[in-house]
């Protein structure tokens, strides 16, 4: 057989195959939620505008509802945009959603060998000592306010040296709320400055933006792909490499000063654990599991509660009438003494301040995805086990059934007509289910704290007029990414009424 023989009959079996693959996939779609029509290779991609798949998924719902069906490639992804979607699934069949979906970005570097990005019985175990040492290092509890209050003045001081010019405050934000995790997962804080401690910080900062931009989701879309050309997908494994160096470093360091009966930090504890387990083969505690939760562990607590303040501060500025609100009532309730969190009790504009920029500023627009971990039903709809579900915040976030004027930064979605606050179980900054993320406590009270104490101490002024301050997120991805901007921090002194 000659070589244009040979060339014809494999194009005849690979067109034959891709045929075959597509049927298949259009005979599987029909028990699905509706969506766009799936293309051969690319499924649905050419409906996503990859400068923001979230506003293209925020589209498709406008026209295929709350539960609606992607392709990724020739892999069904079904799509929860609403909250009665995610009440219907994550909340009220957490057990059945409580998979993991394959996530490249995190899992191809992890393998997993953590609590993130695991499943079955090791998800459980390290998931359950993560939250375990979490509390018992006091996360959550009053106890660890002093921690947080700490933080809270080294940035207040290094802030005040600005001398009431204008400064970019991402910085000092991103490092303050990261020395809070790093006190409890290293067993110290580090100065601003240091060296180490900024090539950590550019680790995150970079790899949140990769993972926000077009390379990051065409990376979990087509990892078989993708992941061998070039391009700045690359550098996620390089830097997560470079915190683990770290990490594995710290852990050695560890080892050899370790006191059983007084551990000093999650790495301790992680170690005592190893050392109870003994040889024991079956165990999922190990060095490597070790390292890999500290990495999750540093990754989550510095991120998403960076991003946070860094918005609230642009929303303060881009909304001088809230803030003086806000003002107001840290002055009436608090004064000059140190914030405590028990304080929101009493502060309800400010309770929902905070509440209103987790919802409006949205940094978690699509959460992980989730994998069922058996056949369920959903609505009319038939789910076999190991279908991936992608539960889209936004959606959740600006869903009008739950908040009455979603487009706006209003903390009036979070009063009732006499100013007492409102819980509402459709804010989801953290996600739902059995997924939620384990920081969410730890996270609820830097934001509370880091918050009144800034405003306690300084008049947060801008140095462009509001109308032209922009709150657009320049990445949509895993995370929206707050534009960069600059303020002035003016010195003040609280009066108490």
């Amino acid at each position: 057989m000659d070589l244009y023989s040979v060339v014809t009959v494999l194009l005849v079996i690979l067109i034959t195959s891709l045929l075959a693959k597509y049927i298949k996939i259009l005979l599987e779609r029909s028990a699905l939620p509706p969506g766009p029509t799936p293309l051969p290779i690319i499924g649905t991609l050419y409906k996503m505008n990859f400068n923001n798949i979230v506003e293209s998924l925020l589209d498709l719902s406008k026209k295929y509802g709350d539960i609606f069906t992607v392709y990724e490639g020739s892999k069904p992804v079904i799509v929860l945009c609403s909250y009665k979607a995610i009440k219907e699934t994550l909340i009220d069949k957490a057990e059945e959603f409580s998979g993991r979906a394959y996530y490249p970005s995190f899992f191809d570097f992890t393998k997993g060998d953590e609590f993130a990005f695991s499943n079955g019985e090791k998800w459980k175990e390290l998931r359950r000592f993560a939250m375990l040492t979490l509390g018992s290092f006091g996360v959550g509890k009053t106890s660890f306010e002093e921690r947080i209050r700490q933080e809270a003045r080294y940035l207040t001081d290094v802030l005040r040296k600005s001398n009431a010019s204008p400064i970019d405050p991402s910085y000092h934000l991103q490092r303050a709320v990261s020395n809070v995790i790093c006190s409890v997962v290293f067993g110290n804080r580090f100065e601003y400055e240091n060296g180490h401690f900024q090539k950590l910080m550019l680790c995150v900062q970079d790899n949140m933006r990769i993972m926000s931009t077009r390379w990051g989701l065409l990376y979990n879309i087509f990892p078989d792909v993708i992941r061998y050309l070039p391009g700045p997908h690359r550098k996620i494994g390089e830097n997560f490499a470079l915190l683990t160096d770290f990490i594995k470093k710290k852990m050695e360091n560890n080892m050899k000063t370790l006191d059983i009966h007084n551990p000093r930090d999650f790495i301790d504890c992680f170690l005592i654990k190893m050392e109870k387990e003994g040889k024991n083969k079956a165990t999922f505690f190990n060095p490597n599991t070790l390292v890999m939760s500290a990495l999750i562990l540093f990754f989550g607590g510095t991120g998403t509660v960076g991003s946070t303040l860094r918005y609230s501060l642009l929303l303060l500025i881009k909304h001088p009438n809230i803030a003086e609100k806000v003002y107001s009532e840290i002055d009436h309730v608090i004064g000059q003494r140190p914030p405590s969190y028990e304080d929101r009790h009493n502060m309800p504009y400010t309770e929902a301040f905070i509440y209103e920029i987790q919802r409006y500023a949205d940094v978690a627009p699509l959460s992980l995805p989730h994998e069922l971990i058996m056949d369920t039903q959903v609505r009319i709809y038939k789910f076999k086990k190991g279908t991936a579900f992608t539960p889209l915040l936004t959606g959740v976030h600006n869903d009008k059934t739950q908040f009455g004027n979603p487009e706006n930064f209003d903390p009036k979605n979070f009063l009732d007509e006499n100013g007492k606050l409102i819980k509402k179980e459709a804010l989801l900054p953290f996600s739902a289910g059995r997924r939620i993320c384990p920081g969410k406590s730890l996270a609820d009270m830097e934001l509370f704290i880091f918050i009144t104490m800034l405003l306690q101490n300084f008049t947060i002024k801008s140095p462009v007029p509001p109308e032209k301050i922009s709150v657009a997120p320049v990445g949509a991805g895993l995370g929206h990414i707050p534009p960069n901007f600059e303020i002035c921090l003016i010195p003040r002194m609280c009066t108490e009424e």
